[in-house]
């Protein structure tokens, strides 16, 4: 019942094309960010300069292309080489299976080599947290900090993982 709720109201509330649009620009910067603490994942996306990656869930639609520094940028739709669509159009079944520590299903369409290289990134390529935020409070506190992180997203896991397990008492227990 809360699933379709939500499922209802995703579909009648959309932010305003700016929000939207600054959101995926912060995203890029994101990932740009991570990508270049990662030479090996530079190096891949170099030898895959100017091929387009089309990324969708519902109607929201993010299309990006390696740049020849091994970096993403975000360019208007065209033919993509590669489409990575989320199957799942439920926010809270998305949610859940990222909770959980499982890929959401996607649908991929094109070229398989980017399709190999976007799945290496996926595997490989963490955001180092800790780092950046050591950078800006020192070592030892942000240690701490991320070790709370750490556990509360374990314990956010293992919440998630006894409501979806069949038989794991639900809303009603």
């Amino acid at each position: 019942m809360l699933a379709g709720a939500l499922e209802q109201l995703g579909d009648r509330l959309q932010p305003p094309d700016w929000m939207a649009d600054e959101v995926q620009h912060r995203l890029v910067l994101f990932l740009n960010h991570v990508l270049m603490q990662e030479p090996e994942a530079q190096a891949r996306l170099m030898r895959q300069k100017g091929s387009r990656v089309r990324l969708q869930w519902r109607q929201f639609r993010l299309q990006l292309a390696a740049t020849p520094a091994g970096l993403l940028e975000q360019v208007p739709d065209g033919e993509p080489e590669l489409r990575l669509t989320l199957t799942d159009s439920s926010p809270l079944a998305l949610a859940q299976a990222v909770l959980s520590g499982e890929r959401p299903a996607v649908r991929i369409e094109g070229d398989v080599q980017l399709a190999a290289e976007v799945n290496w990134l996926v595997d490989h390529v963490r955001w180092d947290a800790e780092e950046d935020l050591a950078r800006l409070i020192g070592d030892a506190p942000a240690h701490q900090l991320a070790q709370a992180a750490r556990g509360a997203a374990l314990a956010l896991r293992q919440f998630v993982l006894s409501r979806t397990r069949p038989g794991a008492g639900g809303a009603g227990s």
